[in-house]
């Protein structure tokens, strides 16, 4: 699959600013690449980065992961979890440090945040635990554009709030009306140069596309509609506590599709609901 993007989009992305990656992120993808990487540099280079590592612990330690004991340091998460777990959960928060916005970002990265964590119970809940790690690093990343598009667009502000009550392929929309280009599209211009897993890239480039993308897509394998999926009902289960009118009107366009490509019925996505509202909402309240 390769991006499609216009002549405008082309004119308008030599202009748009893409975060560079960031230190941590490179030493440890660097490490990675070697046939046999060094656990303790990989520690000591996310531990080196105090908001990485902080951020790490608190996703390994959180609902989602469901540790039975507490992970209280990168070495132990990197020993126990394995690097192979460690490396896609380090690459999301790392991108979501490098994403600033004079807008304030508190509500955009808390909404993520749980759609982050609903991806690793409805990837359990459906029995593909082995896609849970890029599951919730496609979730936190889901929506990378949107700070970008903040950035360079002094009205994208007012088409982030309504997204409240419209569902986003309405709002999609309305963002190639008025800037030539979408936050889907940037995402996965991001996705593509930080050198994110192809699958990733693709989940964000068709994250609003209708039913059709499951029952007819020739342009995506089936791993990469599994993410789909999986971020589709992540979402829904988080938009019922959040946004619910927009989110059911988007979950609407896609549930066959869904349903159908997972096998599975209503009862059990309002099953997966309840497993997701219980770990996520109801343990804080």
């Amino acid at each position: 699959m390769a991006i499609e993007i216009t002549t405008a989009e082309k004119r308008l992305l030599q202009r748009v600013s893409i975060p560079p990656r960031p230190q941590t992120l490179l030493t440890v993808s660097s490490e990675a690449k070697k046939d046999e990487p060094d656990v303790g540099v990989i520690a000591e280079s996310i531990s080196a980065d105090m908001s990485i590592a902080a951020a790490v612990l608190q996703v390994v330690n959180s609902a989602a992961y469901r540790r039975a004991k507490e992970v209280d340091s990168i070495q132990q998460a990197v020993m126990t979890l394995g690097f192979r777990r460690v490396f896609p959960i380090v690459r999301a928060v790392a991108l979501k440090s490098a994403l600033t916005s004079d807008y304030d970002l508190n509500e955009f990265w808390r909404y993520n945040e749980w759609v982050a964590s609903a991806c690793v119970l409805v990837a359990e809940s459906i029995g593909r635990p082995e896609l849970r790690d890029h599951a919730y690093m496609l979730g936190l990343f889901q929506s990378s554009g949107i700070p970008v598009m903040l950035a360079e667009f002094d009205d994208y502000a007012d088409l982030l709030n309504a997204s409240a009550s419209t569902p986003w392929p309405k709002v999609q929309i309305k963002e190639q009306e008025l800037f030539q280009t979408t936050h889907t599209t940037i995402g996965a211009l991001l996705a593509q140069h930080w050198k994110l897993p192809k699958i990733v890239v693709e989940v964000i480039y068709y994250l609003f596309e209708d039913s059709s993308i499951f029952t007819h897509s020739s342009e995506l394998d089936s791993l990469t509609l599994d993410l789909l999926g999986i971020l589709k009902v992540a979402r829904y289960a988080v938009d019922m506590r959040t946004r619910s009118l927009a989110g059911e009107e988007e979950w609407e366009q896609v549930q066959d599709g869904v349903l159908e490509h997972f096998q599975i019925d209503e009862f059990k996505v309002e099953e997966i609901l309840q497993i997701v509202h219980e770990e996520l909402f109801d343990a804080e309240a």
